[in-house]
């Protein structure tokens, strides 16, 4: 069975985020991953981890002002600066968390770059990321992301992901495979994932349409969790999806489909 993790922004949301820790266990979850850690003290969240026996499996780069709509800088010309000092502070966090991997969120296409200036600034800065990450043990992913969610995020689809990593040419550059933002821009689940397994380093599932449990949509979670099994995929599937109701009460799929 594949080994799942609680995406705490997503899950658990109804009670107070440090208290997730334990909801997760409680559930039956052994690890945890969530959008970013940095609002809370690094011994404050270890403490939570080890009390309730989790692993933490993920978290992303500093994203730029996410309140704002901000939804990741390392394409933006501008704010290199800005993008290094996060990758230090990622790491930080995640060798306080024992954390082994970060994401980099590409961010949505700057209006005062064009796009040849984007994947330029995009590919050397995962060239700065992936060498610091490597330095210390960390592993680096990024994620395509669909853009009718995320209208102009800059990196959507597979095959420009792994066309990126290619040109980073670090060894220490995977792609996050969310099973939902790639039913949505391009389909070919099984295949890509059999395709592709040596260059994927994490797995996401939601369902489609609504992003709600696996099971609630098109996609045919039953066969789909049973092949990612059978090609050897042996890391951690984060579920990033929306309850339709209360985390708790939504839990069943695991049982029924996994």
């Amino acid at each position: 069975m594949p080994k799942f993790a609680a995406n705490l922004s997503m899950l658990f949301t109804e009670i107070d985020f440090l208290d997730r820790f334990q909801a997760a266990a409680k559930a039956g979850f052994k690890g945890v991953e969530y959008l970013f850690p940095y609002a809370y003290d690094k011994q404050a969240l270890a403490e939570r981890l080890k009390e309730n026996g989790l692993v933490q499996v993920l978290h992303n780069l500093p994203a730029g002002d996410w309140d704002a709509g901000e939804r990741g800088i390392a394409c933006h010309p501008g704010r290199v600066e800005e993008f290094r000092q996060g990758v230090a502070r990622a790491i930080e966090y995640a060798q306080a968390l024992g954390c082994p991997q970060l994401n980099c969120l590409a961010g949505k296409m700057p209006a005062d770059a064009d796009q040849a200036t984007a994947h330029r600034t995009f590919v050397e800065n995962l060239r700065h990321a992936a060498a610091e990450l490597k330095k210390a043990g960390i592993r680096l992913v990024i994620e395509p992301i669909n853009t009718f969610d995320i209208p102009g995020f800059f990196l959507s689809r597979t095959d420009q992901a792994l066309a990126i990593i290619d040109e980073v040419g670090s060894d220490n550059l995977r792609v996050q495979y969310d099973i939902y933002h790639a039913q949505r821009m391009e389909g070919e689940l099984g295949n890509t994932l059999a395709r592709h397994l040596g260059s994927i380093g994490h797995i996401q599932l939601a369902d489609n349409p609504g992003r709600n449990e696996p099971g609630t949509g098109e996609i045919n979670y039953r066969w789909l969790l049973r092949h990612i099994d059978a090609i050897g995929y042996d890391g951690w599937i984060g579920c990033e999806y929306k309850p339709a109701g209360r985390t708790e009460d939504g839990l069943g799929w695991i049982q029924a489909l996994a």
